[in-house]
């Protein structure tokens, strides 16, 4: 049995210059409650590793606004302009990693898998400073694993085992970095009583998470 603490307790557990996976695509199935509880602490020096950071103000970018973030690794920074004026200023380094590639080094790192070969991105900017293997006379591209020490997730329920269940876009990263992360976060829109979670509809089991995010109180 899991006991769900705050957002702010939660955040407290992050010290600063933790690398951090943070589920979603464009917001949609990040942990938005921890996550302003991580910009309001005030943290510093984060490596956010996300499919993006958001759009300015929502999600992940709320971190990069608050100057919480040193180092992204992301597929794109597009929609947020923030990214890319603290990007140009030096502020922030950013390591672009093509979609699926990015999505199968976090499965590799929680897999415990060597990296990942892939034909995506050679002989263009992203083989820049990447490995190059030859297999059989052809060229791959190597992607190393990629983990992190936390993982801060958003389901659409758990239950007080840890067990969790996700919905539509959430379901893209935020299963892969429950295996990637050391200390695994998880912010339910809704916690249920233990058996009432059907064993089906369990996407991360409850082995994986270490502490769940209380409901808001009303």
């Amino acid at each position: 049995m899991k006991t769900a603490i705050s957002p702010a307790a939660a955040a407290a557990l992050i010290p600063d210059g933790a690398s951090l996976m943070v589920g979603g695509f464009m917001g949609v199935g990040s942990p938005h409650r921890l996550i302003e509880a991580l910009a309001s602490a005030g943290k510093r020096g984060f490596t956010l590793i996300a499919n993006d950071t958001g759009r300015p103000n929502f999600g992940v970018a709320r971190l990069v606004s608050a100057g919480c973030v040193s180092k992204v690794i992301a597929s794109h920074i597009g929609l947020n302009p923030e990214t890319q004026k603290k990007m140009f200023a030096g502020e922030i380094e950013v390591e672009l990693t093509p979609q699926g590639t990015l999505a199968e080094r976090i499965r590799a790192g929680g897999y415990g898998l060597g990296g990942v070969l892939t034909k995506t991105g050679l002989g263009t900017l992203a083989q820049e400073g990447q490995r190059v293997i030859d297999i059989d006379g052809e060229p791959w591209l190597y992607a190393p694993p990629l983990k992190a020490e936390f993982a801060l997730l958003a389901c659409d329920c758990a239950d007080y085992n840890g067990n969790l269940h996700f919905q539509l876009t959430a379901t893209n990263f935020n299963p892969l970095m429950a295996m990637a992360g050391g200390v695994v976060i998880a912010e339910p829109r809704e916690i249920l009583p233990v058996g009432a979670l059907p064993p089906d509809a369990v996407d991360t089991p409850g082995v994986l998470v270490d502490h769940l995010i209380e409901r808001p109180k009303i």
